[in-house]
C-alpha cells in the first residue's frame, strides 16, 4: 500500500475558538459544548467522523477548554449513580458514545493564528499518514454523513478532497471558492481554489464546507507560518501551494444535504430545529408547536 493510499484512521478537530458571538453563554462554556437538541456540537461532529470509520480523534484545544476532554472521559460517579438507580438506557447511551481507551488526543493551540496553525498544531500525532479534517461549528446534515462520502471518494481517488456545496453568487465573497472540471459531478477534479474571492471574480458557487481529507505534506507548507487574509495562517493558502506548487491532485465532493453554521446564531437555532424535527421522539410534537408559533 502505497503512502497516498493509506487508509483514513485520524480525524483533526480545531475546538480552540473563543466563540464570542455567543457571549455571555461562552464566558464559561465552549461553544462546541452548546447543545443541539441533547447532544453538544462537537459529539455530533464526532457522530460523523465515527460513522465514517475513523478510529483516532485529535482535538486541538485552548484554554478553558478542558470540559471538552471531560466530555470524551468516563464519569464514574455519574455512571454508579445511574447505575443504582437503574437507569439503564441513560448508561447504555453514555457507554456507546464513549471514546476506546487511546482513541482521543488533545493538543493545545497557544494562540489564536488561524486555522492553517491550529492544524499545524496536530502534525506530530497525526504522523505520515493522510487524515481527515472537520470544522466543528459546520453540522452536516443528512442520511448519509459527509465524511462517509468524502472517505468513499478517497477510496477511489487518492490524493485531497474537500467537501463544497453550492451558495448563492452573491454571497460566493463571504467564503473559500472552488473551480471544478463539472460541477453537476458528485466528484470532480478542483481547477482553482480561492480564499473569500472579491465580488464578480469567484470560479464557481461551491463553497468549501469545513471537510477536508488531506495529506500530511500540508504540514511543510503550514510550518512557513506564511500570514494570509486577516492576518492569520491560512489552510486554503497552503492548500493552494499544495494543488499549484507540489501539484498533488484536489478533488471536490459535493454535499447535498444541509448545512448549519454553528457558529453563528441564526444558524445554530435552525439546526436545533432540523435535528429535533428528524427524530421520531419530538419531531411531531416539535412540529405542531412551531404550526402554533408561526
Amino acid at each position: 500500500m502505497t503512502a497516498r493510499k493509506k487508509r483514513i484512521r485520524k480525524a483533526v478537530l480545531p475546538v480552540a475558538g473563543l466563540g464570542t458571538r455567543f457571549l455571555p453563554a461562552t464566558k464559561a462554556m465552549p461553544k462546541e459544548m452548546l447543545t443541539v437538541v441533547d447532544r453538544p456540537v462537537i459529539q455530533h461532529v464526532v457522530d460523523e467522523a465515527r460513522a465514517a470509520g475513523i478510529e483516532h480523534f485529535i482535538f486541538i484545544t485552548g484554554r478553558n477548554k478542558g470540559v471538552i476532554e471531560d466530555h470524551f472521559d468516563s464519569q464514574f460517579e455519574l455512571e454508579r449513580t445511574l447505575a443504582e438507580r437503574g437507569k439503564k438506557s441513560e448508561l447504555e447511551l453514555l457507554s456507546r458514545d464513549l471514546p476506546d481507551a487511546g482513541q482521543t488526543s488533545f493538543t493545545r493551540q497557544q494562540a489564536p493564528l488561524g486555522l492553517g496553525h491550529a492544524v499545524w498544531c496536530a502534525r506530530d500525532i497525526v504522523g505520515e499518514e493522510p487524515f481527515a479534517l472537520l470544522l466543528p461549528d459546520m453540522l452536516h446534515h443528512a442520511d448519509t454523513p459527509c465524511m462517509a462520502d468524502m472517505i468513499r471518494a478517497y477510496d477511489k481517488h487518492g490524493g485531497n478532497l474537500v467537501a463544497v456545496s453550492p451558495v448563492p453568487k452573491d454571497q460566493t465573497h463571504l467564503y473559500g471558492i472552488v473551480g471544478v472540471e463539472n460541477a453537476k459531478d458528485k466528484v470532480s477534479p478542483i481547477t482553482k481554489m480561492v480564499e473569500k474571492p472579491p465580488r464578480g471574480t469567484a470560479p464557481s458557487n461551491l463553497h468549501i464546507t469545513g471537510r477536508y481529507i488531506l495529506q500530511p505534506e500540508i504540514f511543510d507548507l503550514l510550518s512557513q507560518q506564511e500570514r494570509g487574509t486577516g492576518g492569520e495562517i491560512q489552510l486554503t493558502d497552503s492548500m493552494i501551494r499544495l494543488m499549484d506548487e507540489a501539484r498533488q491532485p484536489f478533488h471536490a465532493v459535493r454535499f447535498d444535504g444541509d448545512i448549519y453554521d454553528c457558529g453563528s446564531k441564526i444558524g445554530f437555532l435552525l439546526a436545533n430545529v432540523a435535528y429535533a424535527l428528524a427524530r421520531d421522539d419530538l419531531g411531531p410534537s416539535l412540529k405542531a408547536e412551531l404550526r402554533k408559533m408561526v
